[in-house]
């Protein structure tokens, strides 16, 4: 919260509310501490189990702050009440942006911890994917790099996801983000948002869509990402000679 704070300070802004996708602490840890720094805080979320709520939320509910509207979009599946936000403002040149938590990331979806690939289907193909293709995706998590390498084994062929993969690499040796994406993005990489592809459908061996969303997410769960690098750690232990009494010489 502290760190929020200093932002906020920076900025010279007000916090005034709060918008949690869901309950789980690497996403809504702060909100009890925030609530109590700054009185008249509000929370907004669908789930009872998100800390400080203040105000629970519906699919389709809209909402308003200043010149920002605000949609909320019930996505279960990851949590039981996992709820995006989208958002953007009328008579702007900015596209949209969507606020997905741990539905979508760039280059994968959240895993099914309290739902289904039916349910998960449904976000990624009716209510997510049906958003404006210039949407700008902001996700929960930033694991691009490894995301990218799964697609690439599932459609080994693919050029975008090859290119992407190399920026996205590039972006992470400079510490720089790798999001938002958008929407029309994710739909030529994300294999998550590709399910009637023949190369994705081939790799699961399956063509059901949603049966093609099942298996890529257990393929998902269960994938290593391959290491390129050294240990830094190892490199030094060869190095300082910490290893030579466990070598034997040819």
């Amino acid at each position: 919260p502290f760190q929020l704070l200093e932002i906020i300070r920076k900025e010279d802004v007000v916090l005034r509310a709060i918008l949690t996708t869901h309950h789980h602490w690497d996403h809504a840890r702060g909100n009890e501490e925030l609530a109590q720094l700054l009185p008249g805080l509000q929370v907004f979320g669908a789930d009872q189990r998100i800390g400080a709520l203040t105000h629970k939320v519906t699919h389709g509910q809209e909402l308003t702050f200043g010149a920002i509207r605000v949609r909320c979009l019930f996505t279960p599946c990851h949590t039981s009440g996992h709820m995006c936000y989208f958002m953007w403002e009328d008579n702007s040149p900015d596209a949209p942006a969507l606020f997905s938590g741990d539905t979508l990331f760039v280059g994968g979806c959240g895993q099914f911890f309290e739902g289904t690939a039916e349910q998960m289907h449904t976000n990624l193909t009716q209510i997510l994917g049906t958003l404006p293709k210039d949407t700008k995706v902001f996700c929960g998590h930033e694991c691009t790099v490894k995301n990218l390498k799964f697609a690439l084994k599932v459609e080994p062929e693919n050029e975008v996801v090859k290119e992407k993969l190399l920026w996205a690499k590039r972006r992470d040796d400079e510490d720089l983000p790798t999001v938002p994406s958008t929407l029309q993005e994710e739909f030529l990489y994300n294999p998550f948002l590709r399910l009637t592809e023949e190369p994705v459908q081939r790799f699961t061996g399956r063509t059901e869509p949603v049966e093609v969303l099942r298996v890529l997410r257990s393929q998902r769960d269960s994938f290593k990402k391959p290491k390129e690098r050294p240990n830094p750690q190892a490199v030094l232990a060869f190095d300082w000679g910490l290893f030579a009494p466990l070598l034997e010489k040819k």
